[in-house]
C-alpha cells in the first residue's frame, strides 16, 4: 500500500512528471492533505467552501470575530516577503535616497516617473500588484520612468516624497510630486501620467494654421516635428517624446480624420495607413526627414529626432546651445569645429545670411558644424573675435573655431575677405575647410571666450506664470483629496496670515469709523472757521488723516458737550482771541496744530474774549497758579491783561487744564516773540518786559497796522513745542473745583 501510495506521488511529482498539468496537480493534492490534516481548516472548508488561499480579502478569518489571534503555518502562504512576486517590483525599480535626488529628479525634466510607495506588510499592496505590473509593461515601454520605494527600508526617502500611508502611487515631472488619488485601475494610471505633462507640449495643426506653425522657425530657433495620425487625440507616446526634446524641437500634431487637414495630406503627400512624422527645418515647403511606420515605436522616434535635433544653422542663443554644437575636444574622440558667422539682424544682412545657409546646405564633413551669432545680441563674444575697440559694427565675418577646454579657450582663424555671400566669399571659406583637414594648425589664434548670454531669458516671466499656475492647482489638488498631512504646514502657514489680515482690517475699520463717528456731530455743531494750510512741525501719534483743521467755537450751545462731558481721556485745546484777531490766529494756530490732528484724544475750539471775557477771568480765579504773575497787581488791573493768543488745554472730566502764554516784547522790525518758561510750562514767571501792564496794546493806525498783525501772529510761535510736551503729559496741570456756570460763559444780551 505504501508503494503504491509513492507511486501515485512519484507519478504526479512536476521533477518526475513533465506533463503539463503535473505541477498544478501536485499543488492541489498538498493542499488537500493540509486540509484534511487540520481539523480546524478541515471545518472551515465544510462551512464556508473556501480554503486560506481562496479567501477574497477582507473576509475568513478576517472577517469573523475569534477569541484569540488567529496564526499559524498557514499565514504564511499569504503573499508576503514571496520572492517571487515581490522581485518584479523590488529588485528592478527599487530606489533609494540618494538615487532619487541624484538620478531620478534630473530626469524627472526629461521624462516623467511614476512612483510606487510599498512596504512588506501592506494587504492592499498585494490587491494592485497585478494592475501595477500591467502599467508598468505598458508605460516604461514609452519611455515612462518606473519606481518603487519600500517604507520598511527607505524611510527617509518616502518622508521626503510626503508619503505617509501604503500603498501610495505618485507622479515626479521637472522635480515636482504629484499623488495619485483615484482607484488603482489601468486607465486612471495611464490618464494620471498624461496629466502630469504640460498641456502646451503638442499644437494641434489645421490648414488653417501650418503655415505659422511651420514658419516660426526663425523665432524659437528649433526644428518643428508634425506627426499625422488618424486618431483625434495625440498618443501618449508623442507627448511623451515632444516633453524629452522640448528644448531641441517644436512638435505639432496633425489629425487626419479632419475635414480641415486635407490640403495638408495633400501636400506634404501623407499615405494615410499609417502613422508620419515629418520633420521641417529652414525650408517650410519641403520637409528635411521623414518617417512613417504602423508600429511607431519609442526607440525608432529616438533616434529620428535625435537626428534632427537641429537647425540646418542654429542660432548660438545661449551657452548650453553652444557647448552641444561645438563640444570641446576629447582626446579619444574627433575633432569637431564650428563655422561661425558673426552678422546682424537688420534686412541689409538678409542675402549674406541666405547665403551662408545655402553653403551650409552642401556640406558634407561630419566633423564640421555651422552656427550664427547676431553681433546685437552676443556683444561680448563678438568684441573678442572682431578684436573691435569702436562701436561702428563691422561687416560680416566667418570663424573657424575648435573648443579646447569647457573654461571658454579657443582655437580660432578668420576666414579672410569677410563674407557678402558671394560666390568668391564661398570659395575661400570651401578652401579653409579642404586645408583645415588636412592641416588642424592653421588655426594659429586663441582666445577665452566669454559666456553666452541667454537670448530667451526675457520669456522667464512667462514660465514663471506657468510655475505658479502648476503650483497653485497642485495646492488645490491637495486640499480636494484631503491630502491633509501634507498640506497641514502651508495650510498653517495661509490661515495665519489671514488671521492677521483680518484682525488688521476690522480694527482698522472700526478705528476709522469711531473716529468718522466723532467728528461729523461736532462739523454739525460747531460754526464754519477758517484755518491756514497745513505745515509738518512736530511729530504726533498718528498722522494726519485730514488736510484740514476743524475748530469749533466754544459757546453756550456747545460748552457742554465739548467741554463738560468731554470723554475721560480727552482733551479740547482752546485758543483765546478777538474778534480783530480771529483770522490771523485761527490761521497761526490751524499750522501749528495741524500735525496733532491725527491724535483720536485731541480737539481744537476758539473762544471769543470779547463775548465771554467773564468766564475766561472766572477759570483763572480758580487755578491761581496759572496766574501767580499778577499777584502783585490789583483786581482792576488784572482785568485788563489782554488774553489774545493764550491757548486753554481742558481736560473736562479729571477738571484740570495746561496754559499756553505768549511771551511778546512789543518790538517792531520783525523781531518775533519769546517764550520763556512760562509760556513753555504754563507755570512759571514770565519776564516784566513781557508783561502786558510794561506794554498795553496800542491802536491800530495805517502805518503800524502790518506791524501789529506781523507781532499777533507770533504770538503762537512756541506753541508746537508746547503740544509736544502735552502729549509727552510734562506740562504743569491746575486742578480746579469745577467749571465756571453757564452764566459765565453766556456773554451779555
Amino acid at each position: 500500500m505504501a508503494s503504491d501510495a509513492w507511486s501515485f506521488i512519484s507519478v504526479r511529482h512536476p521533477d518526475k512528471n513533465k506533463n503539463e498539468g503535473a505541477e498544478d496537480m501536485f499543488i492541489k493534492i498538498t493542499k488537500s492533505y493540509e486540509i484534511l490534516s487540520n481539523e480546524e481548516k478541515r471545518t472551515n472548508y465544510d462551512r464556508y467552501g473556501q480554503t486560506d488561499d481562496t479567501q477574497p480579502y477582507g473576509h475568513g478569518h478576517y472577517g469573523h470575530r475569534h477569541d484569540h489571534f488567529y496564526f499559524d503555518e498557514s499565514f504564511f502562504h499569504f503573499p508576503f516577503n514571496n520572492k517571487g512576486n515581490r522581485e518584479f517590483a523590488d529588485s528592478k525599480y527599487a530606489l533609494h535616497f540618494n538615487q532619487y535626488v541624484n538620478d531620478v529628479v534630473p530626469d524627472s525634466y526629461k521624462r516623467p516617473y511614476l512612483i510606487k510607495i510599498t512596504s512588506d506588510w501592506c494587504f492592499s499592496c498585494i490587491h494592485i500588484e497585478p494592475v501595477w505590473k500591467e502599467v508598468v509593461l505598458e508605460l516604461e515601454a514609452l519611455g515612462v520612468g518606473i519606481g518603487v520605494v519600500d517604507v520598511g527600508y527607505e524611510r527617509r526617502l518616502a518622508n521626503h516624497l510626503g508619503a505617509h500611508r501604503t500603498p501610495s502611487i505618485l507622479g515626479v515631472i521637472n522635480g515636482k510630486v504629484t499623488f495619485f488619488h483615484y482607484a488603482v485601475v489601468k486607465e486612471h494610471l495611464r490618464q494620471f501620467v498624461e496629466d502630469l505633462l504640460p498641456q502646451r507640449l503638442v499644437e494641434k495643426v489645421t490648414d488653417r494654421n501650418d503655415f505659422q506653425f511651420l514658419n516660426s522657425w526663425h523665432e524659437q530657433n528649433k526644428p518643428h516635428v508634425l506627426l499625422f495620425d488618424q486618431v483625434p487625440v495625440v498618443p501618449l507616446l508623442y507627448k511623451l517624446t515632444a516633453f524629452a526634446y522640448k528644448d531641441y524641437v517644436q512638435f505639432g500634431y496633425v489629425d487626419q480624420g479632419l475635414s480641415e487637414t486635407a490640403n495638408l495630406l495633400k501636400q506634404f503627400n501623407i499615405n494615410t495607413y499609417a502613422p508620419t512624422m515629418l520633420v521641417f527645418k529652414e525650408s517650410t515647403d519641403k520637409p528635411a526627414d521623414i518617417i512613417q511606420a504602423k508600429g511607431m515605436k519609442k526607440q525608432i522616434i529616438d533616434e529620428f529626432i535625435t537626428n534632427n535635433k537641429f537647425l540646418l544653422v542654429p542660432r548660438l542663443v545661449n551657452q548650453k546651445l553652444f557647448d552641444e554644437l561645438c563640444p570641446v575636444k576629447q582626446f579619444h574622440r574627433r575633432r569637431k569645429y564650428c563655422v561661425l558667422l558673426i552678422t546682424g539682424d537688420e534686412e541689409s544682412y538678409t542675402i549674406g545670411n541666405q547665403a551662408f545657409l545655402t553653403f551650409a546646405s552642401t556640406n558634407t564633413l561630419e566633423v564640421v558644424r555651422f552656427a550664427y551669432v547676431y553681433q546685437r545680441l552676443q556683444q561680448s563674444l563678438c568684441d573678442i573675435l572682431l578684436k573691435t575697440k569702436d562701436s561702428t559694427p563691422p561687416p560680416p565675418q566667418v570663424f573657424i573655431l575648435e573648443r579646447r577646454n569647457p573654461a571658454g579657450k579657443v582655437l580660432y582663424k578668420e576666414v579672410a575677405g569677410g563674407w557678402n555671400g558671394t560666390d568668391e566669399d564661398k570659395q575661400r571659406l570651401l578652401d579653409e575647410l579642404e586645408r583645415l583637414q588636412k592641416d588642424p594648425s592653421i588655426l594659429n589664434y586663441d582666445a577665452m571666450l566669454p559666456e553666452l548670454n541667454n537670448e530667451f531669458a526675457s520669456m522667464f516671466l512667462i514660465r514663471w506664470i506657468y510655475t505658479a499656475y502648476d503650483y497653485i492647482s497642485e495646492i488645490l489638488d491637495d486640499i480636494l483629496h484631503n491630502n491633509w498631512r501634507e498640506m497641514m504646514p502651508l495650510l498653517s502657514l495661509i490661515f495665519s496670515a489671514l488671521f492677521i489680515l483680518f484682525g488688521t482690517v476690522v480694527v482698522q475699520a472700526f478705528s476709522d469709523s469711531s473716529e468718522d463717528g466723532k467728528s461729523k456731530p461736532k462739523a454739525k455743531e460747531g460754526t464754519k472757521t477758517e484755518n491756514g494750510s497745513p505745515v509738518s512741525s512736530s511729530t504726533s501719534s498718528r498722522p494726519p488723516k485730514k488736510n484740514f483743521v476743524e475748530v469749533t467755537e466754544l459757546t453756550d450751545i456747545t460748552y457742554t458737550s465739548n467741554l463738560v462731558k468731554l470723554r475721560p481721556g480727552h482733551m479740547n485745546v482752546v485758543l483765546v482771541l478777538t474778534d480783530a484777531t480771529k483770522n490771523v490766529l485761527l490761521s497761526k494756530f490751524a499750522k501749528e496744530v495741524y500735525s496733532f490732528t491725527g491724535s483720536l484724544t485731541l480737539h481744537f475750539s476758539f473762544l471769543n474774549v470779547d463775548k465771554h471775557s467773564a468766564w475766561m477771568e472766572t477759570l483763572l480765579e480758580f487755578a491761581q497758579d496759572a496766574m501767580q504773575i499778577d499777584t502783585e497787581e490789583d483786581d482792576c488791573a488784572r482785568h485788563k491783561i489782554d488774553y489774545t493768543g493764550y491757548v486753554l488745554a481742558l481736560n473736562g472730566h479729571k477738571k484740570y487744564l495746561c496754559l499756553f502764554k505768549p511771551v511778546y516784547t512789543g518790538e517792531e522790525g520783525g523781531s518775533s516773540e519769546e517764550e520763556g518758561p512760562g509760556g513753555a510750562t504754563g507755570g512759571g514767571k514770565r519776564s516784566r518786559s513781557g508783561s502786558r501792564d510794561d506794554h498795553p496794546p496800542r491802536r491800530s493806525t495805517p502805518r503800524s497796522r502790518s506791524t501789529a498783525t506781523l507781532q499777533i501772529h507770533h504770538k503762537l510761535d512756541r506753541l508746537g513745542l508746547w503740544m509736544e510736551r502735552l502729549m509727552e503729559g510734562t506740562l504743569p496741570r491746575y486742578y480746579i473745583p469745577g467749571w465756571p456756570g453757564l452764566d459765565k460763559i453766556t456773554g451779555p444780551k
